[in-house]
């Protein structure tokens, strides 16, 4: 027959089309079928701020294949994309775009600049999904949502209410992380940390002598700290002391609190309670004053005197030189420590005392049998007792930890762009209550009918906590939700295992009484080639996934960040190694395109039955197949993703393309057997390789497409193990010959003679006799049971069997003989030099050991090969 196949893959050719095709069939989207249990994935919505990157392409990756894997199981396999608003970052966005034309957002109103935020949104939007189309991802894009959109809308409130009426929400003033950048709160968990060397300062307090690196809050303080076991200062505890300050004398008092590390500077600290979280929590314990002293502006306050509008570091200069002026500097000296930054903007964070809106996470609210659990003992239980499994285990420790220590959540943001906290305040009296509208009844303390919404929005963190469920039709509960939910299997990155994760958690088991998910799946950072994280700041570090797709394809960028992957451990990514999963796609074309340029009309119409398996050959490689197909199944099932897909690149390789489809060549070709196994290796292969397996599929006239086939199951009657031993007798018999002629340095064109005792394979490899000649590279075969042993020739064993090489068919006498000796001699001469070395005092005394030692090894490594050579030469006399 005559298969129009290009000789060369161009993934650039294909991969768009293919990606239609399989989206106007209705490939994605499944069906809801009751006597099936589903697989479900809710896709981790991308920020809808830009653009693609590593994190995103190993997650898409993964879960493509976890959805392509069980859809050809015949399962109902729901993957649903979505996006998420991203609101500080998506804003930030926006806000830059406006700085850049001389604008900012009160310039707008909040009206007009949420309007600007959803034109770039919706830009943003339309080339995320391009991207992910790019990487393959066979999502539903029929039930595409977004954490902003109507029902997502619905169910943040839904929720929200729920919570507050439950008592789990309320309103108070709290120490909160804020970033004067963003001019919002941000969760504990969304705060980054900076390695600084910066001042430390030692300053005369009174009795005290005190370090710190933020002498401008000394303004707020109100107590000073020590650790209650501390002799130094027991007798201080519970007085109070007048301290002399740049503002005038102020009032403190002593207090002893375990919280303090006596081995810390002088073992007091000072206490400012309303800049400091654990300055705070002593503070509470001990019924401290609070004053604050800083603005959300991150400016010193009116209360700070001469120091009112300054900036914290402009306060810090100006107090210092007050300070240094007064005598109250005893010494100044560098201090490396971690500053907490905004994880969006990088903008130093002020922790400062605020009104707004936190999460009790202590809070008895869920029914767990007779008892009552707390929202966070209820996400601890799902995991301890197994109803969620985390790959990789380690992880559970870490969740335990993370989950004991958690605080109450701060969920309210001083920003536009996101869902508006549903509480009305009545602007007479401030009462206010919990609504998705506007009331429309009058205020019960005050009568008063003039409402106005709170105008700070909900965490981000918040709304996609819900998207599990919510993204499913919840609080309506569509047959979606009923059918689809909870989902199987999260997959994300572990570093926001505690930032969404747990949230969702969280929130499935207190709203839903039910786990958001069974598995949690977490895959690890993609580094450089040389194990450091990709930054930015250094641009020949950073891998752009789409320009490598553009230049090597899909499939191959696939490979290269699966492959070499394991659970929860980072994975290092360079161009050479997509490169050479390009190879490896390039190799399945070439493979599958000799395969298919061999098969005839009519054995491609055929369907393949046992009866038609030949050779050995065929025996030995479906045989391997079914042990393939048997671990690949159990691999994928386990998510040994990177496992799985090694050994299908093994299998292809080293067994197909290296033996099978060299041994089928001339007599020994059988169709059926090149055809079956091909369709197994591309469904095999599909879930890792979508596209080139969907291109060569369409070349076997199926009337199916290669992401609705059935996937491989193992087959008891292509099971073949004695064949199969016996074709592995051969591949060694073969393997061996030509190591000796690579030792020999034998011209590959150069056809030898060989005689082999086989023993009890006699007729096994006597059936494969063109095969081993062929592949050997043999003028002549003597294949025998037994024999006498041949002088003059290479000798090797393969079970019970020898192989004899005669050396004269081998080497060219002379020509040996004057290589051999030419690097005798060099040998020993690079030898005596070595022991001259050695042999010098002024070496020996001066060279460093390590240095010594590694010639002492070199020089006895050198002494064998040299043996060697003299041993090469004395055979070489005797032919």
């Amino acid at each position: 027959m005559s298969i129009n196949i290009d000789s060369n893959y161009q993934a650039s050719k294909y991969e768009d089309k293919i990606y239609k095709l399989w989206e106007d069939c209705g490939c994605f989207t499944p069906k809801i079928e009751k006597d099936k249990e589903p697989f479900v994935i809710s896709m981790p919505p991308p920020n809808a701020t830009g653009v693609l990157h590593l994190g995103h392409a190993v997650m898409l990756a993964l879960e493509d294949i976890m959805i392509r894997y069980n859809r050809m199981q015949g399962t109902p396999s729901l993957w649903l994309p979505g996006t998420d608003h991203a609101s500080i970052a998506t804003q930030n966005k926006v806000e830059q775009i406006l700085s850049k034309e001389g604008k900012n957002k009160y310039d707008l109103g909040r009206r007009e600049f949420l309007k600007e935020v959803d034109k770039y949104v919706k830009n943003s939007q339309d080339i995320i999904r391009n991207q992910i189309r790019k990487m393959g991802a066979s999502c539903d894009w029929t039930r595409e949502r977004f954490t902003l959109d109507k029902g997502l809308t619905n169910a943040v409130q839904e929720v929200f209410i729920r919570m507050y009426k439950d008592g789990l929400i309320y309103r108070g003033d709290r120490i909160v992380n804020w970033c004067p950048r963003c001019e919002s709160t941000l969760a504990d968990d969304e705060v980054e940390y900076k390695e600084l060397t910066e001042k430390l300062y030692w300053l005369k307090y009174g009795p005290f002598t005190l370090a710190t690196t933020r002498p401008e809050t000394k303004l707020g303080d109100t107590a000073v700290a020590v650790h209650p076991d501390d002799k130094r200062y027991k007798d201080m505890i519970g007085k109070k002391f007048m301290i002399p300050g740049v503002l005038g004398d102020f009032e403190i008092k002593v207090v002893g609190d375990t919280a303090v590390d006596p081995e810390f500077g002088s073992g007091a600290v000072k206490v400012t309670p309303s800049h400091s979280f654990t300055d705070y929590e002593i503070a509470k314990r001990h019924n401290l004053p609070f004053k604050s002293i800083i603005n959300e502006k991150g400016q010193m306050m009116e209360n700070c005197g001469k120091y009112a509008e300054m900036t914290t570091k402009e306060c810090r200069k100006a107090i210092l030189d007050d300070m240094d002026k007064m005598g109250l500097i005893e010494n100044i000296e560098d201090y490396t420590h971690n500053l907490s930054i905004c994880y969006r903007c990088g903008h130093t964070i002020e922790p400062l005392i605020s009104a707004q809106w936190f999460i009790d996470v202590n809070k008895k609210a869920i029914k767990d049998g007779r008892k009552k659990l707390s929202i966070k003992e209820k996400a601890i239980s799902v995991i301890r007792e197994g109803d969620i499994k985390i790959i990789p285990k380690k992880f559970n420790k870490i969740y335990f930890h993370w989950m004991e220590n958690l605080h109450d959540w701060c969920i309210s943001r001083q920003i536009w762009y996101g869902h508006r906290i549903p509480v009305w305040h009545c602007k007479d009296c401030n009462e206010f209550v919990a609504s998705k509208t506007k009331p429309n009844k009058k205020c019960k303390k005050c009568k008063g009918s003039k409402w106005k919404q709170d105008p700070d929005t909900l965490d981000t963190w918040f709304s996609s906590g819900l998207w599990t469920f919510s993204t499913l039709g919840w609080p309506e509960k569509t047959e979606d939700y009923k059918y689809f939910h909870p989902t199987s299997v999260m997959e994300t990155g572990y570093d926001i295992l505690f930032f969404w994760v747990a949230r969702m958690i969280i929130m499935s088991t207190y709203i839903l009484n039910e786990i958001p998910f069974k598995t949690v799946y977490l895959h690890g950072l993609v580094r450089d080639k040389n194990g450091q994280k990709m930054s930015k700041s250094k641009p020949e570090t950073c891998i752009d996934p789409l320009e490598m797709i553009e230049k090597y394809g899909t499939d191959a960028v696939r490979l290269s960040l699966v492959i070499g992957s394991s659970p929860g451990n980072d994975i290092r990514l360079y161009e050479e190694k997509i490169a050479g999963y390009r190879n490896f796609v390039t190799k399945i074309w070439n493979a599958s395109r000799f395969a298919l340029m061999n098969i005839d009309e009519e054995s491609l119409d055929k369907e393949f039955e046992p009866g038609m398996v030949k050779s050995i050959a065929d025996k030995w490689i479906l045989t391997r197949l079914q042990e393939l197909i048997k671990k690949v199944n159990k691999d994928l099932k386990n998510y040994r993703f990177s496992d799985a897909g090694t050994s299908i690149y093994e299998f292809i390789w080293g067994m197909y393309c290296d033996w099978y489809l060299e041994i089928s060549k001339g007599e020994h070709k059988n169709p059926a057997v090149l055809k079956y196994v091909l369709e197994n290796v591309l469904k095999l292969l599909h879930p890792f390789t979508p596209f080139v397996t969907e291109k060569l599929w369409s070349f076997m006239k199926k009337d199916k497409l290669i992401i609705n086939s059935t996937y491989p199951k193992v087959d008891k009657n292509l099971i073949f193990e004695d064949e199969a031993n016996i074709l592995e007798i051969i591949k060694e018999v073969i393997g061996r010959i030509r190591s000796i002629r690579a030792e020999l340095k034998v011209e590959p064109s150069k056809l030898i003679h060989a005689i082999i005792y086989a023993d009890k394979y006699v007729d096994g490899l006597e059936s494969k006799r063109e095969t081993i000649m062929r592949l050997a590279r043999l003028e002549s075969l003597e294949l025998k049971e037994k024999g006498p042993k041949i002088k003059n020739a290479k000798v090797e064993l393969v079970d019970k069997i020898e192989i004899y090489l005669p050396l004269k068919d081998m080497i060219d006498y002379k020509k040996e003989k004057n290589r051999l000796e030419k690097e005798y001699k060099q040998k020993s001469d690079y030898i005596q030099n070595l022991k001259k070395k050695l042999n010098n005092k002024g070496f020996i005394d001066n060279a460093p050991k390590d240095l010594i030692e590694s010639e002492k090894a070199k020089l006895e490594c050198e002494n064998e090969k040299l043996n060697k050579l003299k041993f090469q030469l004395k055979e070489l006399e005797k032919l």
